[in-house]
This record gives structure tokens, sequence and C-alpha cells, in this order.
């Protein structure tokens, strides 16, 4: 959702800073991305775009859009990866290729965005976000206005897609709010394997007390993240750290009904074919599980998928072309955060 109104002059002058920084870290992006080869397409435009959370959270994008002649009814929503943000050089090139095949796409930060940055300020303080000290779990918030701001722009059908970290988020989104507007959801490189790590005790009680003490900004030595962070990650429920089921029956994805694209490089990347084929039997044995689920490789590429980004949107933009146009579920209304 979009929310315009008056805001305090230090959050006004602090935002006006933030978009310039912004708007010279596009134009950065998108002059690495042609080095390699992926001008702007004739007829795409391409523009600094923002949307405000429930929670008042301001985060900016990149709205990439085809000419109307070729525009196709879905749009892409891309969600970054820990310690990046919307425009970097690899999320540029996606977003160009998608969107020379007609696709309408939008990368948009959330309050993780790179390894920290100035989320919101709250009653005069300041509220940290990133990877360091953001809070993962929130992230619903900024995803629901991305989709917002997506419908706002006269799309009823969206494409929901999540790279590394991004994955989670955008997962546990539509597990949560079962959002129809979401007519199929791609995990490109996310994890693939259950989360079995256990904290060491002390780390745990040392963030439980920074807590406790009203400091959730403090880091933790160990993690090296916030009190607030760290124990986020660590309190996430069962179900997403093991999300297709593997060590246990509650899994995060049997709450997925929308057809679901796990994609993963060949060079390096956080699982291989084999990491694929087991996710997909191991969600397939559910009793409830996604109406799709369907697996790429993309051959060559590593995690950022660089110098392979055409791939991806060829990947991707033939995996959305088979998705159903259908209005929404009857009676389905999404959970929104």
């Amino acid at each position: 959702m979009i929310r315009y109104g008056v805001k305090p002059p230090i959050q006004m002058a602090v935002r006006a800073a933030a978009a310039a920084v912004l708007c010279a870290a596009l134009t950065m992006g998108q002059s690495i991305a042609a080095q390699t080869n992926h001008q702007k397409a004739v007829g795409i435009t391409e523009r600094i775009v923002q949307v405000q959370t429930k929670d008042d959270v301001a985060d900016a994008g990149a709205l990439y859009t085809p000419p109307k002649s070729v525009a196709k009814p879905f749009a892409v929503i891309w969600i970054h990866g820990a310690t990046t943000n919307f425009y970097d050089p690899s999320y540029v090139a996606i977003s160009r290729s998608l969107a020379k095949r007609g696709f309408t796409v939008i990368t948009g930060n959330t309050r993780m965005h790179d390894l920290g940055n100035v989320e919101t300020y709250r009653a005069g303080k300041r509220v940290r976000g990133g990877t360091y000290w953001g809070i993962p779990s929130e992230q619903v918030r900024d995803i629901a206005a991305w989709i917002d701001f997506a419908e706002g722009l006269g799309f009823k059908r969206i494409v929901l897609v999540g790279h590394s970290a991004g994955a989670n988020a955008v997962r546990e989104y539509q597990a949560q709010t079962h959002d129809p507007r979401v007519a199929g959801l791609i995990l490109a490189s996310g994890d693939v394997r259950p989360d079995t790590r256990v904290p060491p005790p002390e780390w745990v009680s040392t963030a439980k007390q920074d807590i406790a003490d009203g400091r959730p900004e403090e880091l933790v030595q160990g993690p090296f993240l916030s009190a607030a962070t760290f124990l986020d990650i660590v309190n996430r429920p069962p179900g997403f750290k093991d999300f297709y089921g593997e060590l246990s029956p509650d899994a995060g994805v049997a709450r997925i009904r929308c057809p679901l694209l796990a994609i993963l490089g060949t060079d390096g990347d956080v699982g291989n074919e084999e990491d694929l084929k087991r996710i997909k039997s191991s969600t397939e044995r559910l009793p409830t599980h996604p109406s799709r689920f369907d697996t790429a490789l993309i051959q060559g590429a590593d995690h950022m998928y660089e110098g392979h980004e055409d791939r991806v949107a060829q990947v991707i933009a033939n995996w959305a072309d088979t998705l159903p146009l259908a209005d929404r579920e009857k009676g389905e209304v999404p959970n929104r955060p």
C-alpha cells in the first residue's frame, strides 16, 4: 500500500538524501550492467519508485516497463538477498531482459537491504535495518507493500521472485498470507537444506540480556548480528527452518498453494541438481503442497548469475507464460501484514 502524508523535517531530509543516493546508485548499476552487454532495450522505461509499508518504512525500488504493445498481464516482483539491494547489477540485467520479453518488473528493497540502513524514525529515534540490524520476519510488510504497488499499476496477477535470502522472505510471505494475487512463486538460489544449526547458549543469553536492557541494536559477538536480528532468526518457526519437510512433517511449503519454481546455478551455488530433486520429492510426499513444483538449473551460473542473466530471465519468462490468468480464487482473502 502506498501512503502519503507530511513527515517531520528530519525524516524528510533523511529520505531526500537517501533518494539521491539511490538514484546515483541505480545509475552506477546501469553502467555496470551496460558493460556486460545488457544495454537498456528501446522502448523500455526505467524509474525509481518508492512504497510505504503499514509500519511506516519507506522502501525504494526500480520499475521496468515494456512498451504497451508487448506488455504481458503479469508483473514480476524481485526481492533481493542479504547484504545487497534492488540495484545490484545482476538484478538490473535480469529485469531488463524480462522487460524485453514483455514483463513489467519491480525490483524492491526490503528493510533488510545492504549490511545496514536507516529503516525509519520512531518517536524521533533512529531504527536501523539491513542484514546486521533488520528483523527478517518483518519483511512480509515490505513484500505486501510492493504487491499493493503492482496492483495499483493495474496488475491483478504477480510472479513473486526471491533471490538468496530473499527466497526465504517471499516463501514465508506466501505461506503466511496465501495472497491470491501471487500467481506463481520463484525461489532463486534460496535455501534447499534444512537449517539444523543450534547456536551456542551464551550467544542466545547475551542477545536476550541486550533486549531486556533496551539495547536491541547491540551487536552480539559470534554471529555479529544485532540482538534483535539474531533472536528473530533463532526463533523462526520450525516449518520455515525445514521448509520442505525433510526432517519433520511441519513444512512451510505445505502452506503454499500456488505454482512454485526453484532455480539454482551449477557453479558453486547453494545447492545442486540432487538437492532440487530431493526437495521436490519431499514436497510432493506431503498431504498438501503447491499445485505445481518445477525446478531449473542455470548451467555455468554462480549464486548471483553473473554473465547468465539473460538465461535466468528466459527461464522465468517461459515459466510465467504457463501460469493461469484466472481471477483470484473465490473466497480467498489474503492475510495482509
